[in-house]
């Protein structure tokens, strides 16, 4: 069998080599890393984490969690590994970054089926067939080639930033304590109280610090769900005590009391030497990020061992080129997985690149197509990027809202969420995506 070509090892493109190989079809798998870096990457494994080490809720009545039991039950590489190196993070699946990139790594090289090719591919194969898995950070070279393969197409734009990391031993506990919100699951999360006070100081600060250089960036295109803290500060005074720096569900131990801020930090590797400032991705200068996120009390002296960036994602209008598979409409042996669909999201990226790797293989074995439905996340993610009706195209993590609701009510949005995890389990039993 004439082997598929997968560009990108991304987590799309590894899960999608993953799931190829596993159905006996040959892949070739193309890599830039570490020839050739994006300005995010600095590693030079497979599936690199870049955002963040979490992989977000592991809980039912999420729909990513929703997404993430789907994957684990089909089979996963990417679960597989996360699972394998997690960190605790209360009702969160975070993972030990770099421990997670090398056994992705260790395990597409060692397959017998995967033929690993580095360095930048500037040209797509204009035979058999393709996977593009290239990221949202596609590089120039290949995004002209998409747009000459896609004449008449629009490649869209969006912003997208990493919170920096700071040393454990460097953060002050007397200002701060270990508790999960609302004492849901273990006490994974350094708590940093701030005062009303210092909260003041601190916003004003942040309104007002430089930011670094990004030609063409503008508030309006930066993409909801992974916001600069500095632009969602501008938007208001409170903004961040209702978003990223909410104190609802943690009471201080040294008072007994909510404070009136609250900063979190995520542990980012096993040992715990390195944590995260939870929805801190940002693009001030460096020195600026310093000055600023130091007057947080339990960080006056924070060792960053890496600052917040700042980079531009690429995506294409999908709901005009490709269909459930992924595939592109008219030229069915190309198609695109991950980020540079418009899918959001490390797990999300995931389930595109295992969803289209499953349908193609089945097509290469004369098999039927599986059709997840849409009452799954898995079909209900892949029927939203290919639906036509969608005008303003956006970047967009999985949700409940995409599912079909249930045909009888349920008290709770919980327990709600609860059955339709529940219905999606049963009836992904049923499908047969060998």
């Amino acid at each position: 069998m004439e082997p598929v070509s997968v560009i990108g090892a991304g987590l799309a493109g590894c899960e999608a080599a993953w799931q190829l190989a596993g159905r006996g079809v040959p892949v070739v798998l193309h890599e830039m890393k570490p020839e050739k870096m994006t300005p995010a990457h600095h590693a030079p494994e497979f599936a690199e984490l870049v955002c963040s080490n979490s992989l977000r809720s592991d809980q039912l009545e999420n729909a990513v969690g929703l997404l993430k039991e789907e994957l684990r039950r089909s089979g996963s590489l990417i679960l597989a590994c996360a699972d394998a190196h997690r960190v605790e993070a209360g009702g969160a699946l975070a993972v030990d970054r770099h421990a997670f990139s090398r056994a992705v790594t260790e395990q597409i090289r060692s397959h017998p089926l995967i033929t690993v090719e580095e360095g930048e591919v500037r040209q797509i194969p204009d035979r058999g067939q393709v996977i593009v898995a290239s990221g949202p950070l596609t590089s120039e070279a290949l995004s002209a080639e998409i747009e000459r393969l896609l004449p008449g197409s629009r490649y869209l734009n969006f912003y997208d930033a990493a919170a920096p990391l700071v040393t454990f031993d460097s953060v002050d506990m007397d200002h701060a304590w270990f508790a999960s919100r609302y004492d849901k699951g273990t006490a994974d999360y350094v708590n940093c109280a701030l005062s009303e006070e210092e909260y003041a100081a601190f916003w004003r600060e942040l309104c007002a610090a430089q930011e670094a250089d990004v030609h063409g960036f503008e508030d309006k295109s930066v993409f909801e769900g992974c916001m600069p803290v500095e632009v969602m500060a501008r938007r208001g005074v409170d903004t961040l005590r209702y978003g990223p720096l909410k104190p609802k569900g943690l009471r201080d131990p040294r008072t007994g009391q909510t404070p009136y801020a609250v900063v979190q930090l995520r542990k980012d590797n096993a040992d715990g030497t390195i944590y995260n400032l939870v929805g801190f991705q940002t693009h001030l200068k460096w020195p600026e990020q310093r000055r600023v996120f130091s007057m947080i009390p339990a960080l006056k002296n924070a060792e960053f061992v890496r600052y917040g960036v700042m980079h531009r994602n690429t995506y294409l209008d999908s709901p005009r080129l490709l269909d459930r598979y992924y595939r592109v409409r008219g030229n069915e042996r190309l198609m695109f997985a991950g980020q540079i669909t418009g899918v959001e999201g490390y797990v999300e990226s995931t389930a595109s690149g295992f969803l289209c790797a499953v349908e193609l293989a089945r097509r290469l074995l004369d098999k039927p197509p599986v059709d997840f439905p849409q009452e799954t996340a898995l079909g209900a993610l892949a029927l939203y990027v290919s639906n036509e009706s969608v005008g303003d195209f956006q970047p967009m993590n999985v949700n409940f809202g995409i599912i079909p609701p249930l045909d009888h009510r349920v008290k709770g949005k919980r327990n709600k969420n609860a059955e339709l995890s529940q219905r999606a389990l049963g009836l992904l039993g049923t499908l047969d995506w060998t």
